[in-house]
């Protein structure tokens, strides 16, 4: 696992707010509370730890039918481990009755590695032996100077117990407190940590001499700065056009609702636009499900690599606290964040969530060119922001939810950070693994996401149709040939709706709703637009597709469950074998038409490394579009208005 715990900026909560709607995130009151209740329990020694808690969400129909002002329950859902059983638990503590619902010691798997789990791992490094002689051969005496950076091992150590709770560790060489690091790697050095037993197994590859060469991205350490930049002011004088009631947001005619959970990271619910008065329900949830990072490297220092950063390492348990006008520019509203300590506390994280507009150039434009006289009409597009940016270890990934002024719902990932490098020495690199500094190589890897999405499009009843172009074959209808059409192929399974992407087809997937038409008699629709990206790139009887084949599919259709929230173990992704998630959901081939349904997409990127992607990476993106397709009836920004500048 890849981790940057150090840096989470968190404080002690004193926060007594009370939540006022079921979907609100848990207080540090209600969080605390739930800990103290299951360790009131008895059913944990006391080496058992936390590794989060989030509220355990109501159902669906208790939630849309929620009045502001009723009494509602609060049940918070408790993850962590217990040496002791050498197991992880999953517990469910209402706060509302002070008392534990159930707890379930689970089988397959382990819960996802906590600040606890690192800090133990750093002690059991720090005494041993081993470790410090492996050092040493290296020349590398003062361990001071060592950064160890933990990594979910995937897999135990063939000397491990079946159950041991394992991270691997590999480390880096400061040359002075806040230099960069990664570009001094020990090459051929893992640690395998049994934290349960407080065992620690080293593995040794031989001694590469570790790279001297400078690579700094810090401002006081680069040597020039360009200084032929002018500034560049966001200003609203009159304030921004958005409202925020608690983690309700409205803005122009959506409205929505925000919280982060420890696995996913940013979650947006019930997301709705008024349509000249008329209260339309889009999204019900939606958020990252997990995601996967293999790599293509087949060295002993990679080809282990599989990292699941949302159900091994807690993406949201890792989000930064945000800073006005670096991170975030123009007219800010912050939401913070509360996490569960490991030994039950709370900690907040300040700025966690960011939420503002921008401008986002032309929203349309037109010019009638035969007539002069007539004034062009444009309008500028405008768009509200929710977004979060989470550190895993050496990366940074950007989550932005983008709303827009014509009914348009984008998410755009920003990857960013240090890329994982290895020691190569004289060596050119390889096909998996090119050189970007001398003596460094970055291997090849993959970042693929999926994303949960509960659509809920002017109601529950839901269908999901996939819409290919192709050419029309030639004869009466198209005597030259030229034609063309859209066909529409309704999915009506889980098994019909694993689907690919076929960007030669121009393919999007539409998600309708049968039961409401549109003034021209048809289903009013949102289609999902995909970006162009390669699938899973592991073989098919590797470790990394055994634990990640929701990223075998571009899309999955399930009908909705309550349970049902990850595409993978969730929580308990870490050391677990494979067998959860999208694969075991679908063996049902329940039906997927005209119900209340969950699609789920897999996209990312394909990081083939380069000189310029170091000793920094220059941010690249990806993601995807929620269009509405006969949801509306014409235009729904004809009545933006034309900015002050327009006219004159």
């Amino acid at each position: 696992m890849r981790n940057h715990f150090e840096t989470v900026g968190a404080s002690m909560d004193a926060s007594r707010t009370l939540p006022e709607h079921p979907l609100d995130p848990c207080t540090a009151e209600e969080l605390a509370s739930a800990a103290a209740i299951l360790r009131g329990s008895g059913r944990l020694s006391d080496k058992g730890a936390f590794s989060c808690g989030f509220l355990h969400e109501p159902p669906k129909d208790v939630v849309l039918g929620f009045q502001p002002g009723n009494p509602f329950d609060r049940e918070v859902r408790l993850i962590g481990h217990d040496p002791a059983e050498k197991k992880s638990f999953d517990a469910i503590v209402s706060v509302t009755h002070e008392k534990l619902v159930e707890l379930t010691w689970v089988e397959d798997g382990q819960a996802p590695v906590s600040f606890g789990d690192y800090f133990r791992l750093l002690d059991l490094i720090a005494e041993s032996e081993d470790w410090a002689a492996a050092l040493k051969k290296r020349g590398i005496e003062d361990l001071s100077l060592v950064h160890v950076e933990p990594w979910v091992s995937g897999v135990r150590h063939p000397t491990q117990d079946a159950d041991a709770r394992t991270l691997r560790a590999l480390a880096f060489v400061h040359e002075h407190p806040h230099d960069n690091y990664y570009a001094r790697p020990v090459e051929g050095l893992i640690a395998f940590a049994d934290l349960d037993k407080g065992t620690v197994v080293i593995e040794d590859y031989g001694v590469v001499p570790v790279p001297t060469e400078p690579a700094e991205y810090a401002a006081d350490r680069v040597e020039k700065l360009r200084d032929d930049l002018k500034p560049l002011e966001i200003t609203q004088p009159d304030g921004p056009s958005f409202e925020v009631d608690g983690h309700l947001i409205r803005w122009q005619k959506w409205q929505l609702r925000i919280a982060v959970t420890p696995v996913e990271g940013l979650v947006v619910y019930d997301v709705r636009y008024d349509d000249d008065g008329h209260d339309r329900p889009v999204l019900y949830r939606a958020s990252l499900s997990d995601m996967v990072v293999p790599y293509g490297d087949g060295s002993k220092m990679h080809f282990w690599k599989n990292a699941f950063d949302a159900g091994e390492a807690m993406m949201g348990t890792l989000t930064n606290s945000l800073t006005l006008g670096c991170d975030c520019l123009g007219e800010i509203h912050y939401f913070d964040n509360t996490l569960l300590t490991p030994d039950g506390d709370t900690l907040l994280i300040e700025n966690a969530v960011c939420l503002h507009e921008e401008d986002y150039g032309i929203l349309w434009k037109h010019t009638n060119v035969f007539n002069p006289e007539v004034t062009p009409e444009v309008r500028r597009s405008r768009r509200l922001v929710v977004s979060t940016v989470n550190t895993v270890g050496n990366y940074e990934y950007g989550f932005y939810w983008y709303f827009y002024t014509d009914g348009t719902i984008q998410m755009e990932i920003k990857l960013t950070g240090v890329g994982a490098v290895s020691v190569v020495g004289e060596s050119q690199g390889t096909d998996s693994a090119p050189m970007v500094a001398p003596g460094i190589a970055s291997p090849i890897h993959q970042h693929l996401f999926c994303f949960r999405l509960d659509f809920n499009v002017d109601g529950a009843e839901n269908s999901v149709c996939e819409m290919d172009v192709e050419p029309l074959p030639a004869g009466p209808g198209n005597p030259h040939g030229s034609g063309f059409r859209s066909v529409a192929r309704v999915l009506g399974t889980e098994q019909e709706a694993k689907r690919e992407l076929a960007p030669e087809r121009g393919r999007n997937w539409r998600v309708i709703n049968p039961n409401v038409t549109n003034r021209f008699g048809n289903p009013v629709g949102y289609k999902l637009v995909p970006q162009a990206s390669a699938p899973l790139l592991t073989g098919p009887d590797s470790l990394h597709t055994k634990r990640a084949r929701f990223a075998c599919h571009n899309l999955w259709v399930t009908p909705y469950a309550r349970d049902e929230l990850y595409a993978d173990a969730g929580p308990f992704t870490n050391l677990h074998s494979g067998a959860a998630g999208l694969p075991i959901y679908t063996q049902q081939n329940r039906n997927t038409e005209n119900t209340d349904i969950v699609v789920w997409h897999t996209f990312g990127v394909t990081h083939v490394p380069r000189p310029e992607d170091w000793p920094v990476m220059p941010v690249e993106y990806t993601g995807f579009t929620l269009m509405p397709v006969g949801f509306f009836d014409r235009n729904p920004a004809l009545d933006v208005a034309p900015s002050g500048h327009c006219g004159d």
